[in-house]
């Protein structure tokens, strides 16, 4: 008997009971529906924390107060020196660090910025004007942060899109010229910053955010960054590299520049850190990496619950069909007929609930998507093809069982069944 015979006589059998088979086919669809959903959301996550971390900027290199490495994470170590405006200056310097094309020295703080009645608790940053090219934003209207603004120590304010919305434009106020007050202090709107939607895990939420001259910054609103020299002291240095394949060597520059400034014997430990913004594109990376693989392991276990239902429905045909199965084999059908005839139709089941699953599947993916803005779920051919074959195998494997022992019955035993 050929392979079309075969399948003509697998749908009929299938087709006896419709309802038995829709309800044994119901397992396999959810799983592979779960599987590509759940691969690829995993995916549209991956590729979100992609983008926000690209977002901050390119070619970037972090430098933080305290080595990290030995769980020194406060903004001023206990023993060492906290990162100042000077060592932003040093690092800015091409004759020092040659790899690096700019730097935005940023100091941060939480404070209440306040509207009318309405009181936020929002993060402050001082910047300086190369802050908005190292970071990648963009006024949308309105102005930047200018040196002048840094030099006279201006007290101007450039809002987040999210924050410019809360506190004036839900008002009806248009935000360029209002006042706000930051720590009850007055200051003049200049700019609304494009909003970059999201959040990550080094910046948070970059849509809520004022901005102020860094000088402003320290005389006005952080008067407790400062060294006992007087020196005004940042929150974090960034640096962007020439190209991303000077980060190591730009890294290794900074790092040797800093090491010197602080005094930093040869045997002792950093009293800084410099964080590769390509490693932790990596890091990360790997994490939602596992993460997608450990979902789809999960949703795959719903699969192997589907395959048993089909092996449990694939007994009982081979139990009503016995006597069949006896005349087939009485008038000459072969023992690999009866275990090909089982076998598809074991796989046929499985590739039809695979074929529903992947229609599941890929709306239960978009499904979500609608309800995360930032979100977009990645509906892969991998995905597809992996959730498929599995189906296929998962039909193959559990069908293995009652086909063989169809295949074994003896004719004259099972003419007498009844």
């Amino acid at each position: 008997m050929n392979a079309i015979e075969q399948l003509r006589l697998a749908l009929r059998a299938l087709a006896v009971n419709k309802m038995r088979s829709a309800l044994t086919m119901l397992g396999i669809v959810i799983g592979v529906g779960a599987v590509i959903t759940l691969l690829s959301v995993g995916q549209g996550v991956q590729n979100l924390v992609t983008k926000q971390l690209q977002s901050v900027g390119t070619n970037l290199l972090f430098v933080v107060s305290g080595n990290l490495g030995s769980g020194q994470r406060s903004a001023r170590p206990t023993s060492g020196l906290p990162l100042t405006l000077r060592d932003a200056e040093a690092i800015a310097d091409p004759l020092n660090v040659p790899d690096v094309v700019q730097v935005a020295p940023e100091a941060m703080g939480s404070l209440d910025v306040s509207y009318g009645k309405t009181t936020l608790r929002l993060s402050i940053s001082g910047v300086t004007p190369t802050y908005a090219s190292v970071r990648n934003y963009v006024v949308e209207y309105g102005s930047f942060i200018s040196d002048d603004d840094v030099a006279s120590r201006a007290r101007v304010a450039v809002l987040g899109s999210s924050i410019a919305d809360r506190l004036l434009v839900q008002e009806g106020i248009y935000p360029i010229g209002a006042t706000i007050e930051v720590n009850k202090i007055p200051f003049k709107v200049i700019g609304v910053l494009k909003s970059k939607g999201g959040a990550n895990s080094m910046t948070g939420n970059q849509d809520e955010i004022v901005m102020v001259p860094l000088s402003t910054g320290h005389q006005r609103l952080f008067p407790r960054l400062f060294t006992n020299q007087g020196e005004p002291i940042l929150s974090v240095i960034y640096t962007q590299v020439v190209s991303e394949n000077r980060m190591e060597a730009a890294a290794s520059e900074i790092s040797e520049l800093l090491r010197t400034r602080h005094d930093i014997r040869f045997q002792d430990a950093d009293d800084f850190t410099v964080i590769n913004q390509r490693d932790l594109l990596a890091i990360f990376g790997q994490i939602t990496g596992v993460l997608t693989i450990f979902l789809g392991a999960i949703a795959g276990i719903s699969l192997l619950v589907g395959g048993i239902g089909i092996m449990n429905i694939m007994l009982v045909s081979v139990t009503e069909r016995t006597r069949e199965i006896g005349l087939r084999k009485a008038v000459g059908a072969k023992r690999r007929d009866i275990l090909g005839q089982f076998l598809i139709e074991s796989v046929v089941l499985s590739l039809i609930g695979g074929i529903l699953g992947i229609l599941l599947g890929v709306a239960g993916a978009f499904g979500i998507s609608r309800l995360q803005s930032d979100l977009t779920a990645v509906v892969t051919a991998q995905s597809i093809m992996l959730a498929t074959g599995f189906s296929a195998a998962v039909g193959l494997f559990f069908g293995i069982y009652p086909a063989t022992r169809a295949s074994k019955l003896n004719p004259i035993d099972a003419l007498r069944y009844e």
